[in-house]
């Protein structure tokens, strides 16, 4: 299943963590790990905002997705997404 994985730092965590000399390490350790199909980085809300589409393929799977993640102070939400191929194929349930 596609899954949109959305981690939003609030501003003392975010500090925290950007400070740290070991950041961008630990999220490319992060990122090899869940192998995103894309991953985008900005601000919601005022917090630093990480977006991560990830192929989930067991529902065990969201311990290793958010874990790494509540440990550096985010709020963590899964949203499961579709394609526009998904969608064309669940398009006769719309009738």
């Amino acid at each position: 299943m596609r899954l949109i994985i959305r981690a939003k730092f609030p501003t003392e965590a975010g500090n925290k963590l950007v400070k740290d000399p070991n950041f961008l390490k630990d999220l490319e350790n992060y990122m090899n790990n869940v192998k995103p199909e894309a991953s985008y980085f900005f601000e919601a809300d005022g917090e630093r905002t990480f977006v991560f589409v990830v192929d989930m393929q067991s529902n065990d799977q969201m311990v290793m997705f958010a874990e790494p993640l509540f440990q550096r102070g985010a709020e963590v939400e899964f949203h499961p997404v579709m394609s526009f191929d998904d969608l064309k194929k669940a398009a006769p349930g719309f009738k």
